[in-house]
């Protein structure tokens, strides 16, 4: 039973998951966040890298060939300023946007949109030092640790082996103009860049699956805790029993209210009780408006009786009935020729009762097929 109780081993209820939403828990890996951010960032170096640098190169010979006049006067010089730091903003925007955008593709690809105001509410208990040293030496802290000395080590191995890769062009960077040599400084970081940022890419691709995984066994429930999540949002086994008797003490008060309106019920004559309603202009065919066995049976027999419900008894037409045909349904077409039988002795009678006549005698044998025979 211990077991049974303490082992997560049962996969997370959507309740479950969806609490967790709202705190806040979903699968994120701030490595994969990390490495589309830095890739795009030197993507962006690399296709618009030459041309910010001509337009940043631009303002600055704009800004240190003013004229005298407009040094030596601050209103002009703040406007000029302005001018300037607006250029400079418009210049780098584009760049900015699309920094903010792939921010949001990293998380969103994960665990797509989550907004928590749970998240956000102060916790002080996150500000204890001492409760944070388990999380420290855990097995997280130990991923952690170990995802750290990788990207270390790989980003270590992937700059010495740039760093011999492009010592002889930087050599030589002295020997070309000025801005040739910045532009060349430039082309040769963002490659740089470009190529340390991907090495990153080891480290995400282990993160991401670990992440998921981990994410999914902290959300993982015991069959204990399925059960009272079950109980919780379900009810109790009592609270249902007591639900379903209501119901059926309800439904049965529909059904005894029609037992006045049938036109005749079929009787075993003491054990099973069914009441049939024909309306030719409803249905097609005769309907079951109310049935039940023994003191159910009962109760519709003396209804009918204070209703003036005609009873005719025939046990194997009265099981047939109540096995074949549920409440409000029509009899199927097996049934339709002894049924009939009843209906006309039900009409013969009260054509007998209007004119005086004596009451014809009840049907002995009605037929019913073998497949209704119960």
């Amino acid at each position: 039973m211990a077991e049974d109780s303490d082992d997560k081993t049962e996969e997370p209820t959507g309740k479950r998951l969806e609490d967790a939403r709202k705190k806040g828990q979903i699968a994120r890996s701030r490595e994969l966040n990390t490495l589309l951010m830095l890739m795009v960032s030197a993507t962006l170096l690399l296709m618009l890298g030459a041309q910010m640098g001509r337009d940043l190169l631009a303002i600055m010979k704009y800004n240190f060939s003013l004229e005298r006049v407009v040094i030596m006067d601050p209103a002009t010089t703040l406007i000029f300023l302005k001018r300037s730091v607006v250029d400079a903003l418009l210049l780098v925007a584009p760049f900015i946007g699309v920094l903010l955008v792939s921010a949001f593709v990293g998380p969103l690809s994960m665990g797509g949109w989550n907004f928590s105001w749970e998240a956000l509410e102060f916790n002080i208990g996150k500000l204890d030092p001492i409760s944070g040293i388990p999380r420290l030496f855990g097995i997280k802290g130990v991923i952690e640790l170990i995802k750290a000395i990788i990207k270390v080590t790989l980003i270590f191995i992937i700059a010495y082996l740039l760093f011999k890769m492009y010592l002889p062009e930087f050599v030589h960077l002295s020997d070309e103009p000025v801005d040739q040599a910045i532009f060349h400084a430039l082309k040769i970081i963002a490659w740089g860049f470009l190529w340390l940022s991907a090495s990153l890419l080891v480290v995400a691709t282990i993160d991401v699956p670990y992440q998921l995984w981990s994410h999914s066994k902290e959300l993982k429930m015991t069959k204990q805790e399925i059960r009272d999540e079950s109980k919780e949002s379900e009810g109790s086994p009592e609270l249902k029993g007591r639900i379903r008797r209501m119901q059926m003490e309800m439904a049965q008060g529909r059904m005894m209210a029609e037992v006045p309106k049938a036109d005749v019920i079929v009787t075993n004559p003491t054990h099973f009780a069914v009441a049939l309603k024909y309306d030719p202009g409803k249905s097609s065919a005769p309907k079951v408006t109310a049935k039940g066995i023994d003191l159910i049976a009962a109760e519709i027999r003396n209804l009918a009786i204070g209703a003036k419900v005609p009873l005719v008894a025939s046990p194997p037409l009265a099981r047939a009935l109540y096995y074949s045909t549920e409440l409000e349904q029509e009899i199927p077409k097996g049934l339709f020729i002894a049924v009939a039988q009843v209906l006309a002795y039900i009409f013969q009678l009260k054509t007998a009762k209007e004119q005086g006549w004596n009451a014809p005698l009840p049907p002995q044998e009605i037929p019913i097929p073998k497949e209704y025979r119960k």
